[in-house]
């Protein structure tokens, strides 16, 4: 959907409310700016977002930005000596060795996890707290199983799962924080959800590319939720993501249900049997979990 589509429908559908239009209206202004990055981000998040865009770029050099901020510095190491990624036990005591041991996209996460803690901390968000933590909840929840799902039945990286799967609600958290600003937008939460429906992918796609993510994860991002994508050839990490979004609705329901038409696809495209990937999500129970502790969710 372009943003003057998106723009209409939202006008068209929506009570004649100036505050909602000019929301929208300022929300397409940005996009078509390029002005799309989360508030309250720290520097240092921004630089190593900026590093790391250069592919030849040394471990040594990130080290050295690392260690600038001694917050995030522990949260890398603390992620790889978490029972999920440091599967020998062999504590890991500096950042070179664990930016060695980890990997670019794990230092990704570690980011991106900071730069959602700084936000959520943040005075002028305090009243969003709730709704700030049920969406990086979520996303943390998503990127454990992303990365348990790809490690288990493909041969994609469980790592860049993992970081796609901790990106999926950027979007909704950028308009969550720009709607701050318009408390009536949330008194009519018909309208805001439907913004947030029309709008998180296009958003979320614009912070990625500020981030100069890599082009696999905003796809996997933008395309996820789209049921009536391609889905022949190679398993694509997209369709890993689907899964992982899927499997945390049905857990959320109540994992006694049956699964959905959609998770029933979804496990399909990876020729995976619904009771196998049950097994597989409680055998990786501890490795959920610490994912999910060291992450914040």
């Amino acid at each position: 959907m372009s943003h003057t589509e998106a723009t209409s429908t939202i006008e068209s559908r929506a009570l004649p409310n100036t505050v909602v239009f000019g929301f929208v209206k300022a929300l397409a202004q940005e996009l078509s700016q390029g002005r799309i990055d989360l508030p309250s981000v720290p520097e240092i998040v921004l630089k190593i977002q900026r590093t790391m865009a250069n592919e030849n770029v040394s471990n040594e050099t990130v080290v050295k930005v690392l260690g600038s901020e001694p917050m995030l510095a522990s949260k890398l190491l603390n992620m790889a000596n978490s029972a999920a990624l440091n599967t020998s036990g062999r504590k890991i005591a500096d950042l070179r060795m664990a930016v060695a041991r980890v990997g670019f996209n794990i230092v990704r996460s570690a980011a991106l996890s900071f730069a959602i803690e700084q936000l959520r901390a943040a005075g002028q968000f305090k009243h969003l707290e709730p709704l700030l933590d049920a969406l990086w909840k979520r996303s943390v929840h998503v990127a454990a199983l992303s990365h348990v799902v790809a490690r288990r039945f493909t041969s994609l990286n469980g790592d860049t799962a993992l970081l796609a799967g901790l990106m999926l609600n950027v979007g909704r958290i950028y308009i969550l924080t720009r709607a701050s600003d318009h408390p009536s937008l949330f008194a009519d939460q018909l309208t805001y959800q439907s913004i947030v429906r029309d709008w998180h992918t296009n958003v979320a796609k614009a912070l990625l590319e500020n981030w100069q993510v890599a082009e696999e994860i905003v796809d996997a991002v933008g395309n996820h939720e789209d049921l009536n994508r391609e889905m022949r050839g190679p398993v694509t990490l997209t369709d890993v993501v689907a899964l992982a979004t899927l499997l945390h609705q049905h857990i959320a329901n109540g994992s006694l249900i049956d699964p959905t038409e959609a998770l029933v696809w979804a496990l399909k495209r990876l020729q995976v049997r619904y009771a196998d990937c049950q097994g597989v999500i409680d055998e990786s129970a501890t490795e959920i979990e610490a994912l999910k502790a060291v992450l914040g969710g």
